[in-house]
């Protein structure tokens, strides 16, 4: 493996470019309300194991596909995308706190 294929994603918000800071959480509601970084555990609530798929934007308050938030970069296969972002399914909506 090449270290192309390790780059990371940069996270941002699909509709506004705003990038989730350290202090961001998220709660889970409804659900366990759990508070967490939701980017710190793909969207997997570390409460309830429950993985939301959409999160809502601290900046622009809109909704958007939690994958949609990862950008990366050009050259990485779709291959290793797709694995990279595969939560265990859900289909709450996620709000910020």
């Amino acid at each position: 493996m090449n270290d192309k294929s390790k780059r990371e994603p940069e996270i941002y918000c699909p509709k506004c470019a705003y990038r989730p800071r350290a202090e961001d959480r998220w709660q889970c509601m409804p659900g366990c309300d759990t508070v967490w970084h939701t980017f710190w555990t793909g969207g997997v609530c570390p409460g309830c194991a429950f993985a939301w798929p959409v999160t809502a934007c601290p900046s622009c308050h809109q909704m958007s596909p939690h994958k949609q938030w990862y950008h990366w970069p050009v050259d990485v296969p779709e291959e290793a995308l797709e694995a990279e972002l595969e939560p265990a399914g859900g289909d709450g909506v996620k709000q910020t706190i």
